[in-house]
């Protein structure tokens, strides 16, 4: 079994099929979007292959140790996660392949309309051993 992360983007990626922004989305649509994401994370759970998903809220901070004291926070300049992820699944299957697999299934989740979104996911595997190096 290999783990991937199949992460979702708010913007960055190519624009999906059906590119209506969720805030754009009428009440039923993103509910008709959140049952679709269960109801896949509870069939992958069925087969094992499902390990967790989450949404991400909009805000966000930058943090990072300064030496002693506080460490500074800021909201920027920088190129935010929290412009860019939306959220994640982590599944835990037998190929790249079964993976590619469900990330083409979860890009078709539906959207505005009711449509499928078709939206571009990315798909990573976790690293499970440490690089290591060769001379």
């Amino acid at each position: 079994m290999a783990k991937y992360l199949l992460l979702k983007h708010y913007r960055g990626a190519p624009a999906s099929v059906n590119d209506v922004p969720m805030d754009r989305w009428t009440p039923e649509e993103i509910e008709a979007h959140v049952q679709y994401m269960n109801d896949f994370a509870a069939r992958l759970e069925g087969s094992g292959e499902y390990v967790s998903s989450q949404a991400l809220a909009p805000g966000g901070t930058w943090v990072r140790s300064d030496g002693a004291g506080k460490p500074p926070v800021t909201d920027g300049p920088f190129a935010e996660t929290k412009d860019l992820i939306a959220g994640w699944m982590i599944i835990d299957v037998d190929s790249y392949e079964r993976a590619l697999e469900l990330a083409g299934e979860l890009s078709a989740a539906p959207g505005a309309g009711g449509d499928p979104i078709h939206e571009w996911l990315e798909l990573r595997p976790f690293l499970t051993h440490a690089p290591t190096v060769t001379e």
